[in-house]
């Protein structure tokens, strides 16, 4: 299967293209000077269940396969734990606090509204847009829900496909993406593919093979969305006690659906060799978030800044770049925006450098060493909470709860499931870290004196 896999290892850049892509406004300079793009948003996968970053189990055979070709990021972290305000953020660059987009609605003359990049935040340019006025067609392929174009996602897309049922996974929006593809060969595109496969409330159809769960499994759980649903909620309320063989249930399954999701990318992967859309293309492979399966004992995501919700998958393939890497100092994958603009020659405005809070990674995946970068971090999950937090080069972490004042602080070096609250043996660390943290976000313009909390539905059947 993976035998598709091996042109990639001959992507390369050749003199008349870099000259031809240069005469177009682009830097001759960049390592792929005018490539196509290949955005793939793997929706809601744990950094700690990829195999290729150390997790035992064989779940993710393409995507360690084709980020072995490219520079693989093994502490990404994302700016929000959840997809709304996550891919918003890759989509612009910048902070949710910054772009707004940080709930499914907003309140405006005591009413509940959709909230809309361009309503909330008009004056931002997306990745989209900049990518089509340098002459790219530009197609989006969703799962719909968190990354509807009703928030402002389908902004500068030709084509953007979002009409299918809430949570959809990669068997609806593989076929459409690549029947856009058809007939693309020697044209510039960017396309952005994403899934609900590995979510919680996402169901194989035709059920579950459970092909990683020990039988006999014999407790109440079958791993349905209603189930996951009715976890979720609890979970906000209250820590879950589950019995043992429950909790490896759901891991297990979890490990199904990652696998299946990997499986259908092979697939895409293989149609897009076959088509010979696979050279003189950016690669960029990622997750907006990861999710909980009881490490704090609850499930899903969104409420909190723990590493699963937060510690995700990255992946760069590009020509020009160097393939077989592992970069392992901390990058958040706000960077991506600007990342991808380096990566094909695309200059910035001066108005585009001031959107972007992100920086290129291009230096680190070319040679340059660095110590990495501190990373924000943030969510206003439903108005349910309101969190801050900052995840250091050297390894501390810190959560502010606004709402409550309640802080959390973890040294990563020698805590890295967060289980042991430093807070109260370490107030000096606190003071400066949370001092760091609460200067960033005034720095870009964020509230930080007045937090309502109360209920901002996500899904249909909340806040009634």
């Amino acid at each position: 299967m993976f035998r598709i896999l091996a042109a990639l290892s001959l992507l390369s850049v050749g003199l008349p293209a870099a000259a031809l892509a240069a005469e177009a406004g682009f830097s001759a300079a960049a390592p792929c000077p005018g490539c196509s793009v290949i955005l793939v948003s793997f929706d809601a996968l744990q950094a700690a269940h990829v195999h290729a970053l150390g997790y035992p189990r064989l779940t993710t055979p393409t995507i360690d396969r084709l980020a072995g070709q490219g520079v693989l990021f093994s502490q990404a972290i994302s700016p929000a734990p959840w997809t709304l305000p996550a891919h918003m953020s890759w989509f612009t660059g910048t902070y949710p606090s910054v772009h707004k987009v940080v709930n499914k609605f907003v309140v405006q003359a005591d009413e509940l509204v959709l909230s809309n990049l361009q309503q909330l935040s008009p004056g931002i340019e997306t990745i989209a847009e900049v990518l089509h006025e340098q002459g790219y067609a530009t197609g989006g392929f969703t799962g719909g829900a968190g990354v509807s174009g009703e928030f402002g996602f389908n902004k500068g897309f030709d084509v953007y496909s979002d009409d299918v049922p809430p949570f959809t996974g990669m068997e609806g929006s593989i076929p459409r993406a690549l029947k856009w593809l058809e007939g693309r060969q020697g044209r510039r595109f960017f396309l952005f593919l994403h899934g609900y496969g590995i979510h919680g409330q996402y169901m194989p159809a035709g059920g579950y093979d459970k092909r990683f769960v020990d039988p006999p499994y014999e407790g109440p759980y079958d791993g349905t969305p209603s189930q996951q649903r009715v976890l979720r909620e609890l979970g906000l309320r209250q820590a879950i006690d589950l019995d043992k063989p429950d909790v490896k249930f759901w891991r297990d399954i979890y490990d199904e659906k990652i696998a299946r999701t990997d499986a259908l990318f092979a697939g895409f992967i293989s149609s897009l060799q076959a088509m010979k859309l696979d050279q003189r293309t950016v690669f960029v492979l990622a997750s907006d978030h990861g999710t909980e399966e009881y490490e704090h004992k609850r499930f899903d995501h969104g409420y909190g800044l723990y590493d699963e919700m937060e510690h995700v998958l990255l992946a760069v393939v590009a020509p020009g770049i160097k393939g077989g890497r592992q970069i392992r100092v901390q990058v958040g994958t706000l960077d991506i925006m600007p990342t991808i603009l380096a990566l094909v020659g695309i200059p910035q405005s001066p108005r585009l450098k001031g959107q972007l809070k992100g920086k290129s990674l291009v230096p680190l995946m070319t040679g340059r060493e660095t110590a990495g970068e501190d990373v924000f971090m943030e969510t206003d999950y439903r108005l349910f909470t309101h969190k801050r937090g900052l995840r250091t080069r050297d390894g501390w972490k810190l959560i502010h709860t606004l709402e409550t004042g309640k802080i959390e602080l973890f040294d990563l070096s020698s805590d890295p499931q967060e289980m042991a609250d430093l807070s109260a043996s370490q107030p000096g660390r606190v003071k400066e870290l949370d001092d760091r943290l609460l200067a960033h976000y005034r720095e870009i313009g964020a509230v930080l004196d007045h937090w309502d909390v109360g209920c901002s539905p996500v899904y249909p059947d909340q806040c009634h």
